[in-house]
This record gives C-alpha cells, structure tokens and sequence, in this order.
C-alpha cells in the first residue's frame, strides 16, 4: 500500500538502479530493456523478436542476474515434447523393491524462464508453456501443481526464418503482455559491443533486487491512480482498432481484419501503471497510454492481405490510431 509520495520515488529509484546495472552489460536498447521491465514489473510475460545476433538471450540471463530469482532456460527445438517442459513422473523402487512413483518437475518450475525460440516447436509443446502462462499451473501424471511466484516467461524469436518453424497463432500470442521488438545497434553501440566482449574481462551484472522487492514494486504499480478521462482515451485507443468501429480511421478500416480485445486494454492500463511509477508519478497520464500502446497493440492487431501486401506493418497502424485519437482528444 502507498502511503507517501516518498515511497513512490524511493521505487523509482530502485527501478533505475536496476535498469542501470542492465545497461552496465547491455550495450544501448534501452527501450527494449525499459519495456521488458516494464513487463516484469506488471507481472506479465514478454515475446521478443528480433534477427539473431542481437543479444536477446543475453539480455534475458543479465535480467535474471540483476534480480535473485530462480533462472532456467528452455531451447526450443521441433523435437522439444511437452513433458521436457512440465516435468514427469518417474517410477522409483524403494530398498523394499517396492514400487513407489515421484515427479520430476521440468524447467518451466523457475521465476524467470527464457523460452528461447519460441517458434521452432511444436504447437503441441507451444501449448504446454502458454497453459503454463495463463494458468500458472502446471497439470502432469493426473495432478495440478502450482508454479513458483513471481513466474515470469521471455520468450525470444526469429521474424526472418519460417522454414521449420511453427507460428504462435494470434490467440497464443495474446497470452503474452508486451511484444518487444529488438532492432539493429547503431554504429557506435556496435563499437562498444565489440570492446566488451572480446576483453579478457566481461562485465557481470550484479544483483540489486530480489523476489520480494520485486513483488512490493508490482503491488505499488497496482495502486497508481488512473483517472476516468485518461481511461476513457485508453478504451477509445482500442475501440479505435477495429474496422467496424464508427471512430475507426480509414486505415483501420481498410487494412485490419481483427482489432484488439479486452486483454489488450488490460494491458495498456497495467503497463502505464508502471511507467508511472517509473517515473515517480502516482497517477497515469496520456503520455504513459502512448508510450505503452504500440509493444501492447503490435500483437494483437491482425492485419488483412491488403496491408501485408502494400508493406504495412501493425506498428504503422498503431502509430495511425494514436494519431487520430490525439487530433480528437
């Protein structure tokens, strides 16, 4: 519970710390290290896509050594079954010889779990980490068992190579809170990339933060005022992405076969909560809804043949619908 404006900017300064001890292995990315945080902090899941080379994975395991938590990793191959993830049962015998049985419980039974390349498994095994996201529990061998808290899954994958891969479909992909895009460094992001690590040295982050802080920060979030004018833009931005819509702009109407649901307003409003805090505010502003909507819209816009064929992307037609919502504001 908030109790005092000190409260909420001693929290923004532990955010930044731990942001800062990121950044000290990270080279640059700092929009995608700030949403990824962005996500832990609402207690939500995060998909990042990006060619690989781009230090995803290493962003994922620096994150998980800033914050002591439970880390595991999970690659995803086309022979990856869903019992490699849940765990299984096992028949043990006792000295007796008596015939006992025991779970061995899988790698999704951490905090933070990477799910690295997301797309090369099946749907079937897709489907075992995604009930595992929505339920937070896991069922194997006839019982249900719980997941550790906090339970975090960053997945990561390749947008460039289809052969082989299995899709998320977009009901999968709603599961996931943000959709983070991890672009190109610069030229002088690349420079400092190359110094670090090819030194006899490399830097490790330390940790500065642990579960129970980490679950405090989230309660904060959750108290951030959100004002009903400010609520009523957030359902306006959403109600805005689908082509029925009388508000819709053209784009929408021409390009977009499927808009946004209920989840997606779950998500602007919980992540700008965070960005709030972040920035030591104790209510939610415009300028938080619109930082947060384009990661929280990309994958949950589905685009028609139109679109994909004149080279539109979901971030264009988001960034459309911000600007007509902001012209009529």
């Amino acid at each position: 519970m908030i109790e005092s404006k000190e409260q909420i900017t001693q929290a923004a300064e532990r955010i930044a710390a731990l942001q800062a001890e990121i950044g000290s292995v990270i080279v640059g990315q700092k929009t995608v290290v700030e949403q990824l945080l962005w996500c832990l902090l609402a207690g939500g899941h995060a998909l990042l896509e990006g060619i690989p080379g781009l230090g995803k994975t290493m962003l994922v395991r620096t994150v998980a050594d800033t914050i002591s938590l439970q880390y595991s990793r999970i690659q995803f191959t086309p022979d990856l079954m869903p019992a490699d993830i849940t765990g299984t049962t096992l028949i043990d015998f006792t000295e007796q010889g008596a015939a006992g049985r025991s779970f061995q419980p899988g790698p999704i039974f951490g905090n933070l779990v990477l799910a690295d390349e997301i797309n090369r498994a099946t749907p079937k095994t897709q489907s075992a980490l995604l009930e595992a996201m929505q339920e937070g529990t896991v069922t194997a061998g006839g019982e249900t068992r719980q997941l550790p808290r906090p339970f975090f899954v960053l997945a990561t994958q390749n947008p460039i190579e289809q052969e082989g891969t299995y899709p998320l479909p977009e009901a999968q992909l709603d599961r996931f809170l943000l959709k983070i895009g991890v672009s190109y460094p610069t030229r002088e992001e690349l420079k400092e990339i190359v110094l670090r690590t090819t030194a006899a040295v490399q830097p490790r982050a330390q940790v500065k933060m642990n579960g129970e802080e980490l679950t405090e920060l989230q309660l904060y979030a959750k108290h951030i005022l959100v004002a009903d004018d400010v609520l009523d833009l957030a359902v306006r931005l959403v109600m805005m992405t689908h082509p029925a819509e009388a508000d819709a702009p053209d784009d929408v109407k021409r390009y977009v076969r499927f808009g946004a649901g209920p989840r997606a307003l779950q998500a602007i409003v919980a992540v700008s909560k965070v960005r709030a805090l972040c920035s030591g505010k104790l209510h939610v502003s415009w300028s938080d809804i619109r930082e947060v909507a384009v990661p929280a819209l990309r994958h949950r816009i589905v685009l028609g043949y139109e679109a994909q064929a004149a080279g539109i992307t979901t971030d264009q037609m988001a960034e459309s619908i911000l600007s007509a919502l902001e012209l009529t504001r």
